[in-house]
């Protein structure tokens, strides 16, 4: 169990390194990338995906997620006992993640000290439009359709065979997680720029909360609660459709 929460804290760390590392490089004054715009970002918070899985997989089975967790264990396919164990490593590698972020781009931090609200975004999410229920609808249909994209994937409608072995598309690793986290970001995510993840989001908005960043506003706490119960009851609900479906 420690093994797999260190990997589970690992991973996580990886996943926010990388996710909120292509928003500060996308935003931050006097980055190279200032400007790239959302196919990058939807792309590099895939691939960050993909990364945190790919390290922590063989060791904890890569959930790097709460909502996946919870929704996974309501599905069946999760020890319970194991749930609080694992939230906690997410939460805590998502909250090192983003002070690594701050200290990688310190310098276009400071350059951007005009303008808060960028900077808050480099952390975690706040709507595009203020209304935050719809909001709330967003975070939990998006999360629901990732759970049960990844509960789908390991059925045995998804199976192929290579070689006389049979696998399921799960099998195949990170990578369909990968494209399914790209679909969302650039299908789903420009209402609230799709957290989906409590660990990607209330982890780094309490980084950004007692880092000393200059000129930095409030963390948006009012606004906080949407992507933490938005995506847990995504996750829930993703898993008791797995069971009615599946």
């Amino acid at each position: 169990m420690l093994t797999k929460c260190i990997f589970e804290f690992i991973g996580t760390l990886v996943l926010v390194l990388l996710g909120d590392g292509v928003c500060a490089n996308v935003t931050l004054n006097k980055s190279k990338a200032q400007g790239a715009g959302w196919v990058v970002i939807a792309l590099a918070w895939g691939f960050a995906v993909m990364v945190g899985v790919l390290i922590a997989g063989p060791y904890s089975g890569a959930h790097l997620n709460p909502a996946v967790t919870l929704g996974l264990a309501i599905a069946g396919n999760f020890a319970w006992n194991e749930v609080l164990g694992y939230i906690v490593a997410q939460m805590l590698g998502g909250f090192v993640g983003a002070c690594l972020v701050y200290v990688f781009y310190k310098d276009h931090y400071d350059a951007t000290s005009d303008n808060p609200d960028a900077m808050l975004g480099t952390f975690c999410t706040m709507p595009a439009i203020w209304s935050p229920w719809r909001n709330f609808l967003s975070e939990m249909i998006a999360t629901c359709l990732l759970v049960f994209a990844i509960i789908a994937l390991a059925v045995s409608g998804n199976a192929f065979t290579v070689g006389g072995t049979t696998a399921t598309t799960g099998a195949l690793g990170a990578f369909p997680v990968t494209c399914v986290i790209m679909a969302l970001g650039m299908s789903l995510g420009g209402t609230t720029g799709y957290a989906m993840n409590p660990a990607r989001d209330l982890s780094p908005r309490c980084a950004h909360a007692v880092l000393p960043i200059k000129g930095k506003r409030d963390s948006g706490w009012s606004y906080s609660w949407v992507p933490v119960l938005g995506p847990m009851v995504g996750g829930a609900l993703a898993a008791g459709l797995a069971l009615l479906v599946f």
